[in-house]
């Protein structure tokens, strides 16, 4: 009896082509849940910090003489709290990956790791079109001309960027395992937006106070930030090592824990 040929092997697709094809069908769901079944869709991604903007403006206009650096109000207030919005809404969306892609993680070519990386892509680069678009709107609708500090500015963007991963990965895990933090998470992030030196510069904040204060990583933030788009500030407290060094305190635990914890948390 002749020799049986063994089957022809089918070719298994490399790794990395199965994760863009997963991180592209998550990015496309990404988009189609989040800003596809409303309308106006992304234009409320925009319209909303404009919004913000506008009326704290009005307040700053009304109770203060003059912000913490410059003359117009909508310009200082801008370059604090979009940095800030940007950390806080992209944070929240890589918190719930699990949550939001559970059904899709049920497929083995679908990993964690596909569904953080996808919310935070989508998430960032959302962020990065609204920071241009109203920044930009801002600068053209006063005529302000101002001296720009690129790599200033990227270096905020980069360290907004890393905290909110880092952030997000961590509460991630405890979303997932323990409901309460979510909440628990809610109150504590509330005072964020004083503690983030949005309203002021902190530099203003007297002693002891003031090393206290920028032990909040998002106050060297929104100080870095003004300082690429304010030419006359220098701000001398902003340490990005430190920013850098937090979130990669945060992000490594947190992803150690996740693959080992992850299918615990799919399963229940």
């Amino acid at each position: 009896m002749p020799p049986v040929a063994p089957p022809p092997l089918v070719p298994t697709r490399p790794r990395r082509f199965r994760f863009f094809r997963s991180f592209s069908a998550l990015v496309l769901r990404e988009m189609e849940a989040t800003y596809g079944r409303s309308p106006g869709g992304y234009l409320w991604a925009v319209a909303e910090p404009l919004a913000a903007i506008a009326v704290m403006s009005v307040i700053f206009a009304l109770v203060l003489r003059a912000p913490g650096l410059g003359t117009n109000f909508p310009y200082f207030y801008a370059t604090g709290f979009l940095p800030f919005a940007m950390y806080l809404h992209v944070s929240q969306h890589v918190a719930t990956s699990i949550r939001f892609s559970r059904q899709l993680l049920e497929y083995p070519a679908v990993t964690f790791l596909d569904a953080l990386l996808a919310r935070f892509a989508l998430n960032a680069l959302t962020h990065l079109l609204v920071f241009a678009l109203t920044m930009g709107g801002i600068i053209f609708a006063y005529d302000i001309r101002p001296i720009l500090d690129w790599p200033a500015i990227l270096l905020a963007l980069s360290m907004g960027l890393a905290l909110a991963l880092a952030v997000g990965v961590v509460n991630c895990l405890l979303f997932s395992l323990f409901q309460v933090w979510e909440r628990v998470w809610a109150v504590f992030n509330r005072p964020m937006f004083v503690l983030s030196c949005i309203l002021f510069l902190p530099e203003t904040v007297p002693q002891p106070y003031r090393d206290w204060l920028m032990l909040n990583p998002l106050a060297h933030v929104t100080a870095q930030m003004r300082r690429g788009f304010y030419a006359t500030y220098d701000a001398p407290l902003v340490q990005p090592l430190y920013v850098f060094g937090v979130a990669l305190g945060l992000s490594v635990p947190g992803l150690l824990l996740l693959q080992r914890h992850h299918k615990f948390i799919l399963s229940n």
